[in-house]
């Protein structure tokens, strides 16, 4: 298996505060240079990057976190059998790194023609994507009962995605870009379904965006 190339968390979170603001700097803490003009809310690359010579694609496992307070939050305007509680916390988190897998997967390799891998070495391209500030409106936990929810978006997240070489491991690339399900505004029912639907049609628009500048590249 690859070796996860691990940053502390801290060092995660602090990377993306304040992107809101879209003041990012010219120059990341570790040399790469942000990229003018992109469909992402931060691209940032390293110079000379060549992303063309890569014709497979690591993907590690995805790292999730909640929007802070997002469990006390939600549990502060919900009944006691609506509740979520840190195993539901859990089954979530492992639920989206699954789904997100499984969409950038089924984009990058089925339709892009990328053979996926598990090591790393010459040719090789390792994503370590990261999910942060989930905001999930109305989580289905499967509570017993047959009460449905209204939500006019299922929520929001960051993506934070960290492009590395799979010969020398060092960075290539890294991308942030915070996205919200939209629904325009249409009140739908809330459920594991829709709230997966909803997930993977945010997934597929960052896979393809990376997906279509590879094959840009390439030809």
């Amino acid at each position: 298996m690859v070796k996860k190339l691990l940053l502390p968390l801290v060092a995660l979170l602090a990377a993306t505060t304040g992107f809101a603001s879209d003041d990012f700097p010219a120059v990341s803490h570790d040399g790469l240079h942000l990229m003018p003009d992109t469909k992402l809310r931060a691209v940032y690359m390293k110079p000379g990057a060549d992303l063309s010579q890569y014709d497979k694609i690591a993907l590690l496992d995805t790292y999730v976190a909640f929007r802070k307070n997002w469990q006390r939050d939600h549990n502060d305007e919900e009944p006691f059998d609506m509740r979520v509680s840190d195993k539901d916390m859990k089954e979530i988190r492992d639920r989206v790194s699954r789904e997100f897998a499984r969409e950038m997967t089924k984009v990058l390799s089925t339709e892009g023609g990328h053979q996926m891998v598990t090591g790393g070495g010459s040719g090789v391209l390792i994503l370590r994507p990261a999910i942060i500030n989930l905001d999930i409106t109305a989580p289905d936990i499967m509570s017993p009962g047959m009460s449905q929810t209204y939500v006019a978006s299922a929520g929001s997240m960051t993506l934070y995605l960290e492009l590395y070489d799979g010969k020398t491991g060092s960075i290539i690339a890294r991308l942030i870009d915070p996205e919200a399900a939209d629904n325009a505004g249409i009140a739908q029912v809330a459920n594991r379904v829709s709230n997966t639907a909803d997930f993977d049609r945010v997934v597929r628009r960052w896979a393809e965006i990376l997906n279509k500048h590879m094959a840009q590249l390439k030809s």
